[in-house]
C-alpha cells in the first residue's frame, strides 16, 4: 500500500470520489438517453419508433440482469478494489462503442455492455465503499454516492442542450462518447485506494487488515484506540458469522429468518427507488413535457438542465440530515411527498395537457420539479447506504447483487411499459404509480429499521437482538463514554494479530 495516502481524509475523499463514478456514469446515461430522445438528429438517424425507443433505452437493463447473476460472488473472491476497476474498465470499452454506432444492433449491443459494466459497479462499489468507509463517513461517503448521479446529469443535460445545435450525428456520437470520462477518473483514482478491510480480515491478512483500518481513521496509527476497537470488533463478528455456519453464497440470503429479513429490507429500497415514478421523469421528461403542453425541444432541454441542477442540490441537503434525521424517518418523509406530488403531477395533466393555460402549464413543470426535489432529499442519499448497511458480511456482496437485479428487472420493465402507458391512459399513469407510492410509505414504516450511528457490526443488535463483539459502541468510544479496559486484550498492534479464541482469524466460507 506504498501508494495510499496517509491521511485518513484524503483517503475518504478518494473512496466516494472512485466509488461513486458509478453513479455518476448512470446518472450520465439517464440525462443523456432523456436528451438524446429529445433530439431529431439520434432519433431521425435510427428512424426510431416507439418500440424501438424503448429498446434502445431500457436495453441498458439486459447487460445489468446478466451480470447479477455472478459478479457478488466475484466481488467476494477478487476483492472489492478489482472487482471495481473490472467494472470500470468494461463500462469504458462500451462507451466507445456506443458512440460509434452505426444501427440500432450496435448501439443496443453497446447499451447491454454499459448495463454490464454500471451494474457491476453498482455490486462492487457500495461494497466497498460500506466496508473501508470509516463510521464518521459512511452516511456522507454512501449518501453521496448517488448525489454523483445528478452530477452526472447535469453533465450530460448541459452536453446535449450543447450538441443539440450540431447538424450532423455528432450531436448523440459526442454524448455517448463522453460517457466513458468517468470510468477513466474511477481507474485513476484506484492505484492510490487500499481494499475492504473486512474482506482481509475475511481471508486471513490481519497485518493489512489493522492498518487499513488504522489509516481510514487515524492517519495510519496502528495503536490509536479508535483503530484497535473497530479492528477487534470486526474480527469478532466476521468469527461469529463463520462459527454461526455462515456462508458466502445466494443460498445464505434466505438460510435464516435473520437473513431474509436483511434481504427484503435491502431488496425493498431497490423496488422504491425505481418505482417511484421517478424513472417516468428520468427517461421520459420530454413525453411529460408533450403532455403537459410543452413542446418545444429546445425548452426542455433547458428543463432537463435546470431540474438536474435543482435535484443535485436538494440531494446534497439531504445527505447532510441523515445522521440528524435518521434513515427511516428521511425515507418515510421522502415517500409521502412523493405520494402526494405525483397525485398532482396526474391532476394538472389531466386539467391543463391538452389546453394553451400557462398557469396550467407551468403548474405542471412545478409539480415534476417538486416530486424530483422529494425524491432527491430521501430516496437519493438512500439508495445505496440502507442496503449494506443491513446486510452482513456474508451476504452483502451476494444482497447488493440480488438488489441491482431487482433494480435491473423493474427498469426494463418499467423502461419498456412507461411509453406505452404514456400513450394508451396519459395522466392515469401518475395516478397508478400515486397509489403505489402510498403502500412503499406503509412497508417503510412497519418494517424498516433505524440503522444510524452505528457500525456494519452493531447493527446486528438492531436485526439480530444481540451484538456480536464485547467491544462498546464505536460512537460512544469517540464520545468519550465507553470503558476500554478489556477491549484490547489480545491485540498485538506490532503484530496485528489478535491472540483470543473469541476473535481468532476469520475464514468464512464460500462454498
Amino acid at each position: 500500500m506504498t501508494m495510499v495516502p496517509r491521511s485518513s481524509n484524503v483517503i475518504s475523499i478518494l473512496l466516494v470520489g472512485a466509488s461513486s463514478i458509478t453513479a455518476a456514469t448512470l446518472g450520465f446515461d439517464g440525462s443523456m438517453m432523456n436528451g438524446l430522445n429529445i433530439l431529431p438528429s439520434y432519433t431521425d438517424y435510427f428512424e426510431l419508433n416507439t418500440t424501438t425507443k424503448a429498446l434502445n433505452t431500457a436495453s441498458v437493463y439486459l447487460g445489468g440482469c446478466f451480470v447479477c447473476m455472478f459478479y457478488g460472488q466475484f466481488t467476494d473472491i477478487v476483492g472489492r478494489r478489482p472487482a471495481l476497476l473490472y467494472a470500470a474498465l468494461l463500462t469504458l470499452f462500451a462507451a466507445i462503442l456506443q458512440a460509434a454506432s452505426q444501427n440500432i444492433a450496435m448501439f443496443v449491443t453497446a447499451r447491454v455492455l454499459i448495463g454490464l459494466g454500471t451494474s457491476a459497479s453498482s455490486i462492487a462499489g457500495p461494497t466497498y465503499l460500506a466496508e473501508t468507509l470509516p463510521l464518521n463517513w459512511r452516511a456522507w461517503g454512501l449518501g453521496a454516492f448517488y448525489d454523483f448521479w445528478y452530477v452526472g446529469g447535469l453533465i450530460a443535460a448541459g452536453v446535449t442542450y450543447g450538441t443539440a445545435q450540431m447538424e450532423s450525428t455528432w450531436a448523440w456520437r459526442l454524448p455517448s462518447a463522453l460517457q466513458g470520462v468517468f470510468s477513466i477518473v474511477c481507474i485513476a483514482i484506484l492505484p492510490f485506494l487500499p481494499e475492504s478491510p473486512r474482506w482481509l480480515v475475511h481471508k486471513g491478512r490481519l497485518d493489512e487488515a489493522l492498518e487499513v483500518i488504522a489509516l481510514t481513521y487515524a492517519d495510519g496509527d496502528t495503536a490509536n484506540p479508535i483503530a484497535l476497537a473497530s479492528y477487534r470488533e470486526i474480527i469478532d463478528t466476521l468469527n461469529w458469522e463463520r462459527e454461526a455456519g455462515e456462508t458466502m453464497t445466494f443460498l445464505q440470503m434466505v438460510k435464516t429468518p435473520s437473513s431474509r429479513k436483511r434481504t427484503l429490507l435491502a431488496v425493498s429500497v431497490s423496488v422504491f427507488v425505481m418505482l417511484s415514478g421517478n424513472n417516468i421523469i428520468s427517461f421520459y421528461l420530454g413525453t411529460m413535457l408533450d403532455n403537459a403542453g410543452i413542446t418545444d425541444s429546445t425548452t426542455q432541454l433547458e428543463i432537463n438542465v435546470i431540474l438536474n441542477a435543482f435535484c443535485l442540490c436538494v440531494a446534497i441537503g439531504g445527505t447532510a440530515c441523515l445522521n440528524k434525521i435518521g434513515r427511516k424517518p428521511l425515507g418515510a418523509f421522502s415517500v409521502g411527498l412523493l405520494a402526494i406530488f405525483i397525485f398532482m403531477i396526474g391532476g394538472l395533466t389531466s386539467a391543463f395537457g391538452e389546453s394553451e393555460n400557462t398557469a396550467g402549464i407551468y403548474g405542471t413543470v412545478a409539480a415534476i420539479f417538486l416530486f424530483q426535489g422529494s425524491y432527491s432529499f430521501g430516496l437519493t442519499p438512500l439508495t445505496v447506504l440502507y442496503p449494506p448497511e443491513v446486510l452482513n458480511f456474508s451476504i452483502r456482496s451476494n444482497g447488493m447483487a440480488l438488489y441491482t437485479q431487482v433494480g435491473n428487472l423493474i427498469g426494463l420493465v418499467v423502461t419498456f411499459t412507461f411509453p406505452y402507458m404514456m400513450e394508451a391512459i396519459g395522466w392515469k399513469t401518475y395516478m397508478i404509480n400515486g397509489a403505489w407510492d402510498v403502500l412503499e410509505l406503509v412497508f417503510i414504516l412497519f418494517f424498516w429499521v433505524e440503522t444510524k450511528g452505528k457500525t456494519l457490526e452493531e447493527i446486528d443488535e438492531v436485526l439480530d437482538g444481540t451484538k456480536h463483539s464485547r467491544v462498546p459502541d464505536l460512537e460512544d468510544i469517540l464520545r468519550g463514554k465507553a470503558d476500554l479496559s478489556n477491549v484490547f486484550e489480545g491485540i498485538d498492534p506490532a503484530a496485528a494479530n489478535v491472540k483470543s479464541t473469541s476473535a481468532a482469524v476469520v475464514t468464512t466460507k464460500s462454498d
